[in-house]
């Protein structure tokens, strides 16, 4: 994008270099890191940040707007809907395509939401890593808002623990030593002094929460949620699970209920030049002539499964249940990262961080994603190089 900055990289980057950069990411938790980490970062001219900045507000006004609630509640699967909700998302991650418009100018433009947490505590130690490794220029920053390392780990921490002991307060997920993004749950840990636990070993006693810390029973008073529902019923002949949908006295961080709420579901609510248009199946009346310049998503899906690339008026037919998909303007990826082996498409995750005095959310972080395949994602990008997960550097305004 900084086609100085680029050059540059280019031209110093040696195989050594990565080697050694990676060894130094997997110091803290060796073997931990089960995704594919980039070459490089990305480059973040200060206008193009602004763009994806104000795409952002824009969606912001819907979601603070009083009628929002009203407007998702069918977002929300009615066997999954979870009782004591609040009123915002502590978190929410926006994820903008570095794209090329019909003029052949680049834009962002919106692909996905989520009322959900990612990688916050692993990205404050790589973006670090990553702008000493990358000899990054003064005036170029991985935080927004004048956002440092210090002061975001701060937020991060008075946000997820709420004015809690950090042993009343955990992250849940399943299984998570299997998962893909562990190494995140283990900077959780070691930053923020809250323990992971799956959610077969919640204990439950009346409406209360507990889990053993070193043998010992220990309330639950707050839970920093991980866990996506569509991933815990794709497991198979798993024991000792909860009623997630039971009142119990607990805080979430964020609330279950959000993950639905700000997600593709939105995405047909929202007018904004660098959000691609997009329509709740079941609602279009005349379906376009061009579908092969559309996307079509299942509203719940994990991972991006079940997407559907190249549409076909067959497609569309085969779907039993058009109340639950969408259909999405397809955008242009630029091949815009120049590599030695061929050009690659970004993705930039924008971190919004919504403390409970704050009458909006902010952006504080992110984290970047390149791919030289059809779609971000390792499944699309099997043997490649100068893809996988980086972070975004901006220009400072």
């Amino acid at each position: 994008m900084q086609k100085e900055l680029r050059a540059n990289f280019n031209k110093t980057f040696t195989e050594e270099k990565y080697t050694n950069y990676l060894t130094a990411l997997n110091k803290p938790f060796p073997g931990a890191i089960e995704f594919r980490i980039a070459e490089t970062p990305i480059f973040i001219p200060k206008d193009f940040t602004q763009k994806m900045l104000d795409a952002c507000e824009s969606i912001i006004d819907v979601i603070v707007d009083k009628q929002f609630k009203t407007l998702t509640e069918n977002a929300i699967p009615e066997n999954l809907n979870v009782p004591n909700e609040n009123d915002r998302s502590d978190f929410i991650a926006f994820d903008f395509g570095i794209c090329e418009n019909s003029e052949g100018l680049l834009e962002p433009q919106l692909i996905e939401m989520q009322g959900f947490p990612t990688l916050f505590a692993f990205q404050a130690f790589h973006s670090e890593l990553t702008a000493t490794y990358s000899n990054l220029p003064y005036n170029y920053s991985a935080y927004l808002n004048g956002y440092t390392k210090e002061s975001y780990l701060k937020l991060l921490k008075e946000i997820i623990l709420n004015d809690h002991y950090p042993e009343n307060v955990i992250l849940l997920e399943i299984f998570p030593e299997q998962q893909k993004t562990r190494v995140d749950f283990y900077f959780t840990e070691e930053m923020l002094g809250v323990k992971t636990v799956c959610i077969t070993k919640l204990i439950p006693k009346g409406n209360k929460l507990f889990y053993l810390n070193n043998g010992k029973e220990i309330e639950i008073k707050r839970i920093y949620n991980r866990l996506i529902f569509d991933d815990l019923y794709q497991q198979k002949d798993i024991e000792n699970i909860i009623d997630i949908t039971h009142p119990w006295e607990v805080e979430w961080a964020p609330h279950p209920n959000w993950f639905y709420r700000i997600s593709k579901y939105t995405l047909p609510l929202i007018n904004n030049p660098y959000i691609p248009k997009t329509y709740f199946l079941n609602e279009i009346k005349e379906m376009p002539k061009d579908l092969e310049n559309y996307v079509l998503k299942p509203l719940f899906s994990f991972a991006g499964m079940g997407v559907v690339i190249d549409v076909t008026q067959e497609d569309i037919d085969q779907i039993k249940d058009p109340e639950n998909w969408i259909l999405q303007r397809k955008v242009n990826y630029a091949n815009i990262i120049q590599t030695p082996d061929g050009s690659a498409k970004a993705e930039i995750r924008l971190f919004y961080f919504w403390k409970k005095d704050w009458a909006r959310p902010k952006a504080v972080h992110n984290l970047a994603r390149l791919s030289k395949g059809k779609m971000i994602g390792t499944r699309y990008n099997q043997d490649k190089t100068w893809v996988g997960g980086s972070v975004a550097f901006f220009e400072k305004q």
